[in-house]
C-alpha cells in the first residue's frame, strides 16, 4: 500500500487554512471535473482530489492524518503505526462528497470505509441532538478479565485563531466491563458532541483494543500463551508453575509434547456468558552450552539419541 500526500495532491501546504484548502480544491475539481475535463487522467485525478479534501476539510480526521508525520514521500510503502489513532476523537455526519467505496486502500488503512457515518435528529427548530463521538482506546488484558476504572485521555480538534485544527485533551472516567473483547464498543451516554438549542447531546462510543502484553493475546474471546518448557519436561511430562491474566496455575505438561502444541484450559480465556478459552502454546527452550559441562551433556545426548531432524525431507 503506498503512503497518499494529501497536500501535495491539492497543491496546498501543510500549513494552509481550512479556506485555503477549500479554495484549492474547488479550483482543482472544475480543472478534473470527468463531465468537463479534457486530460486524459480526469477520472482519477477527481476521485484522488475528492478523497484527499474529505480529509483534511475535516479538522479531525486532517489532525489525526497530521499525526503521522511529514516524513512520508508519496508513494512510499506504507503501514499504519500501531495505535497511531489512540485516544482520537471523530464525530459523526457522514461523507459529504463521494461514494466512500471509491476511496483507496491507504484512505481505509486510516479511518475504514464506513468511517464517521453518523446520523443527526432534529428536534423543531433551532434544535438539534448533538452528533456521536467515536475514538479507539487500549486496555490491559487484564482489565476484561476482573472489570476496571480508569481514566482516559482523550484527543480532539478545534480550529485556532489560524485556521488550522489545534489538538486539545480532555480525561474522562471509564468503566471497563468485565468480558469486554478486541473490536466491542463501550458507550457513555451524553458525552459525544453537545446538542444545539437544549437538545441532548451525543453519545461517546469507545471502541477497545488491549495494549501489547508480553505473554499474552487475543483473538476474540480465545487467549493465547506461549509457554517455554525445558527439553526434559516436554519428553518425560511435568507438572510446571504457568501464568494467566486471571493468576498462575500448576500445569501438566504430558509425557512426549512437541513445540507448537496447544493445551487447552476450557473457560480461562476472556470472561462471557460462555466464556472464551485459554490456549498455552508450547515453546521448547534449549539450554546453552556455554560450558564444558554443558557440552558433554549434548554430545551425550547426540549419541545416545542417534536423532535425525531431517529425514525425510529428501536432503
Amino acid at each position: 500500500m503506498e503512503y497518499k500526500d494529501y497536500y501535495a495532491i491539492l497543491g496546498v501546504d501543510r500549513t494552509a487554512d481550512q479556506d485555503t484548502i477549500k479554495r484549492a480544491y474547488r479550483k482543482l475539481a472544475r480543472k478534473y471535473h470527468p463531465d468537463v475535463s479534457k486530460e486524459t487522467d480526469a477520472e482519477a485525478k477527481f476521485k484522488e482530489l475528492n478523497e484527499a479534501y474529505e480529509v483534511l476539510k475535516d479538522p479531525e480526521k486532517r489532525a489525526a492524518y497530521d499525526q503521522l508525520g511529514n516524513n512520508w514521500q508519496a508513494g512510499q510503502d506504507f503501514r499504519p503505526p500501531p495505535g497511531w489513532d489512540q485516544g482520537f476523537e471523530f464525530h459523526g455526519g457522514g461523507y459529504t462528497e463521494v461514494d466512500p467505496a471509491e476511496f483507496s486502500d491507504f484512505f481505509e488503512s486510516l479511518f475504514g470505509r464506513s468511517f464517521g457515518q453518523g446520523r443527526q435528529h432534529f428536534y423543531g427548530a433551532g434544535k438539534r441532538k448533538g452528533e456521536n463521538v467515536h475514538a479507539k482506546i487500549q486496555i490491559d488484558i487484564t482489565d476484561s478479565y476482573q472489570g476496571a476504572s480508569r481514566t482516559i485521555s482523550l484527543k480532539h480538534t478545534e480550529l485556532g485563531p489560524g485556521g488550522r485544527p489545534e489538538i486539545r485533551e480532555r480525561n474522562i472516567q471509564v468503566k471497563i466491563p468485565k468480558g469486554i473483547a478486541p473490536g466491542q464498543q463501550i458507550r457513555l451516554a451524553g458525552q459525544g458532541e453537545q446538542g444545539i438549542g437544549g437538545a441532548e447531546a451525543g453519545d461517546l462510543y469507545l471502541e477497545v483494543e488491549f495494549k501489547p502484553h508480553p505473554l499474552y493475546h487475543a483473538e476474540g474471546k480465545t487467549v493465547y500463551l506461549d509457554l517455554p518448557i525445558a527439553p526434559w519436561e516436554a519428553a518425560l511430562g511435568a507438572t510446571v508453575r504457568a501464568p494467566t491474566p486471571a493468576g498462575a496455575i500448576d500445569l501438566k505438561i504430558p509425557p512426549n509434547s512437541h513445540a507448537g502444541q496447544k493445551l487447552r484450559l476450557k473457560g480461562r480465556g476472556l470472561p462471557a456468558k460462555e466464556p472464551g478459552d485459554l490456549y498455552v502454546v508450547l515453546q521448547i527452550a534449549l539450554p546453552p552450552a556455554n560450558s564444558e559441562a554443558a557440552k558433554d551433556a549434548y554430545r551425550q545426548m547426540e549419541k545416545a539419541f542417534k536423532f535425525a531432524p531431517r529425514a525425510g525431507l529428501g536432503v
